[in-house]
């Protein structure tokens, strides 16, 4: 079966999903080993978030680069900065976005396939 680029599109109501559009901006914030490796380790550290410090002793990323690689993350809305008193403190805000992303990629698993063996490895979430 041909799939044409609407086929891929629309935005799945039924979920919430991410338009086309929307999944590839994000994505390409994510396009840097070091950004993956901040929003994960700002993930880990839960809604607490950490001081800018820290995530660069926890990444290793330190300095104009981390603070690059912040401002992406920041303008994608994957993550939120607070100043409190003379600390900022960074922590991932978008978690339902991060599920929408997972959701765009795997809501349509075996659409195209003749049959689809989840006792293979994978599921449908």
């Amino acid at each position: 079966m041909k799939m044409n680029h609407t086929d891929l599109d629309d935005t799945d109501t039924e979920t919430g999903g991410l338009r086309l559009e929307q999944a590839a901006s994000t994505f390409a914030a994510l396009g840097s080993e070091q950004r993956l490796l901040v929003l994960r380790t700002l993930v880990r550290a839960g809604p607490a978030g950490l001081t800018i410090g820290a995530l660069g002793e926890r990444t290793g990323i330190t300095g104009s680069t981390l603070t690059h690689h912040m401002k992406i993350l920041t303008q994608a809305g994957l993550v939120g900065q607070e100043k409190q008193g003379r600390s900022i403190i960074c922590a991932a805000v978008a978690y339902d976005e991060l599920h929408d992303l997972a959701g765009f990629l795997l809501r349509e698993c075996c659409a195209d396939a003749d049959t689809c063996d989840t006792a293979k490895g994978h599921d449908h979430g």
